[in-house]
């Protein structure tokens, strides 16, 4: 997939944006999770920024996208916050603390137009899930906020066995069309070895993606 970016540079630090944002993708915490929304689109261009998160070890994929609403119809309790995203391989160690000194000094950047393996990621059935639940598996991802800003972080392999459930929810929402009444499409995300409420930083473990194809902008 081809796709057109915005890469800047600050204080040694790599970012790249999505140009133009995607308008129907939107990320709320919930207080018990957090919630990320997003149309077949939304979900296309997530998928095809999460590869290079995967593949580019020094670089941060930012997705500035707390301005955009949620899909009509969501309803949650009490005030969810509305964040950005932010995919970032984890030998970068990057400290999400100094994200906002970071962001704020981004400039105007350059545009940038690449291509996106078809498949960047591996079959589901290449996947050893018995080994994610091992007390010796390290590929799975963190969460952390900072400035109004999500951070999901992973190794490659992290990064492409989860990018393959994403690539299974733009698959079903190809199908979603041609059977409007198939129901509830979604993928979950936990951070840590082991499903969690909350992590270290008491930041929600559970990252909750679902496709919405009826959303007004």
């Amino acid at each position: 997939m081809e796709q057109r970016v915005r890469v800047y540079e600050a204080g040694g630090v790599r970012v790249v944006r999505p140009d133009p944002v995607p308008a129907r993708l939107a990320l709320r915490d919930d207080g018990h999770w957090l919630s990320l929304y997003a149309d077949r689109e939304g979900a296309e261009r997530l998928t095809a920024l999460w590869a290079p998160a995967a593949r580019s070890a020094r670089s941060l994929i930012h997705l500035p996208i707390r301005a955009n609403p949620v899909p009509d119809g969501i309803v949650t309790e009490g005030e969810p916050v509305a964040l950005d995203l932010v995919l970032v391989h984890h030998s970068l160690q990057f400290p999400a603390a100094s994200w906002k000194r970071v962001r704020a000094r981004l400039g105007a950047g350059r545009r940038h137009t690449g291509a996106t393996p078809d498949r960047d990621f591996p079959e589901p059935d290449d996947i050893d899930h018995e080994r994610l639940h091992h007390a010796a598996h390290r590929d799975h991802l963190g969460f952390d906020i900072a400035a109004h800003t999500l951070f999901v972080v992973g190794s490659a392999t992290a990064f492409r066995e989860h990018g393959t459930a994403l690539r299974g929810l733009v698959d079903e929402a190809a199908s979603h069309r041609r059977h409007p009444d198939a129901g509830h499409h979604c993928v979950e995300f936990s951070a840590g070895p082991w499903s969690r409420t909350r992590t270290r930083r008491h930041v929600p473990g559970v990252l909750h993606l679902q496709y919405s194809e009826d959303w007004r902008v």
